[in-house]
């Protein structure tokens, strides 16, 4: 099932649209756009070698650039097309198929915490219906205590009132907020939040 604008309803993976997906930040990549605005973000706030978690990895376009940029990167997405993708275009980080609102890193052999979570490309917005809180809990759980959780997404998909109760109920808390990822003020009239959350 599609959205009048091509993506799949929260909640469900569909092949046809990861396949359009895959090709179609491949044919991005190769004209030269800039992909890598979000892994920018994320790398001027941590250390050189960073463990980064990413969640809701897709094809990898956000942890392949971290893994490039010299940090240790981990991906998990529900979706095994675009983990087939990742592990095909990104070879490096380790890359799981997993739900976040399922997410038990132990149980994949990643005892070892995050210094960083990055959640990138609308992923909020894609998850099952009432699991926001818990994707949450699991994702800010992997995290150390004096890590962050970095989270993007379009405001009409999924309204911020109801992001922040999830973050609040996750244990977090918002410490910044902006527009874009380029480090755009918030505005009450922007269309895009990036917010950094941290352990309450």
């Amino acid at each position: 099932m599609h959205t009048p604008d091509g993506a799949t309803w929260p909640g469900t993976t569909d092949p046809e649209h990861s396949r359009w997906y895959i090709a179609r930040f491949r044919a991005m990549a190769a004209d030269g756009h800039d992909l890598a605005g979000e892994a920018r973000f994320v790398d001027a706030m941590v250390p050189r070698g960073a463990r980064i978690l990413d969640a809701g990895c897709g094809p990898g376009r956000v942890g392949g650039e971290l893994h490039a940029r010299g940090h240790v990167v981990v991906g998990v997405d529900v979706d095994p097309l675009l983990i087939e993708a990742a592990q095909t275009d990104h070879p490096g980080p380790r890359w799981y198929v997993s739900d976040l609102a399922a997410l038990d890193l132990a149980a994949l052999g990643e005892d070892e915490p995050f210094d960083a979570a990055v959640l990138a490309g609308n992923v909020m917005p894609f998850l099952v219906r009432g699991t926001a809180s818990e994707a949450l809990r699991r994702v800010g759980a992997a995290v150390a205590g004096d890590g962050f959780v970095v989270v993007g997404f379009q405001v009409r998909r999924l309204p911020l009132e109801v992001f922040d109760a999830a973050v609040e109920g996750a244990g977090l808390r918002v410490e910044h907020r902006f527009a874009t990822w380029q480090l755009g003020a918030w505005h009450d009239d922007a269309d895009f939040a990036v917010s950094v959350l941290r352990h309450s």
